[in-house]
């Protein structure tokens, strides 16, 4: 069955191998880019998809979707700030919270009165191994995440009696180059005036290992796929599926 999906972040990543594979599989993809300028170059090169600008920050924008009918959404929109909790610079954190959860639940919001008056709709919200895992210098990545974790748990219990699906899928490091710009992200302020300085060999060790043998992003935008079409959903789906037994959590 066809649906009408709407994905966040479809620029690059996830988001954008996403929307093209499901756009393959015969579904009505809106595909969505924080500037003119992304929705203009996946305009270009995937001319099957609905491409649409959309900031999930903006007040605009987010008025702007409400218009659409959406079957499904796919939260996938984010941004990435590491550094020690000791150290981050508060307009930092504040960024990476007005993006993954402000945003996010911004959006949600947006779409959700049309899936209520319907009787119908899924919401798949991007956690990350992060939603469940907290390590030394992406605290600030973390902490978002354990919120939209708190955001799926609660709205998937609020929303179910309304027909409306709600999931959090969790991948591991995958290969999108979002990893690597994160871990790059905290020595564009971090020096030896931190207070966390001492421990700067640990921010580098556990950086590189977050951005070391990443894997194959086709593995999440599979799951995505199987999530969009599936007849129903668990709360958490991680990615690989053995992630979690691997870390002992």
């Amino acid at each position: 069955m066809s649906r009408t999906i709407l994905i966040t972040g479809a620029g690059s990543g996830f988001g954008k191998g996403a929307a093209i594979a499901l756009a393959q599989a015969g579904h009505h993809v809106i595909a969505t880019t924080e500037t003119a300028e992304q929705a203009a170059a996946l305009s270009a090169e995937a001319p099957q998809l609905q491409v649409e600008k959309l900031d999930i920050t903006d007040a605009n924008d987010i008025v702007t979707a409400r218009a659409w009918d959406v079957d499904v959404l796919i939260n996938n929109a984010g941004f990435g700030q590491t550094g020690p909790m000791s150290d981050v610079p508060m307009d930092r954190l504040r960024q990476v919270f007005e993006v993954n959860v402000f945003g996010t639940v911004a959006i949600t919001q947006a779409v959700l009165p049309r899936m209520a008056a319907k009787g119908s709709g899924r919401i798949i919200i991007m956690s990350s191994i992060a939603g469940v895992l907290a390590a030394p210098g992406f605290g600030p990545y973390a902490m978002t995440k354990h919120a939209l974790e708190a955001m799926g748990k609660a709205m998937r219990a609020e929303l179910a009696p309304q027909g409306i699906d709600v999931c959090l899928i969790n991948p591991a490091p995958y290969n999108t180059g979002f990893n690597d710009r994160m871990a790059q992200s905290m020595w564009e302020w971090f020096d030896d005036s931190s207070i966390n300085a001492p421990a700067a060999e640990i921010h580098k060790m556990v950086g590189q290992m977050v951005t070391t043998n990443q894997m194959d992003p086709i593995e999440v935008v599979n799951r995505l796929v199987e999530l969009v079409e599936a007849e129903t959903t668990t709360e958490n789906n991680f990615v690989p599926e053995n992630i979690r037994e691997l870390l002992n959590l």
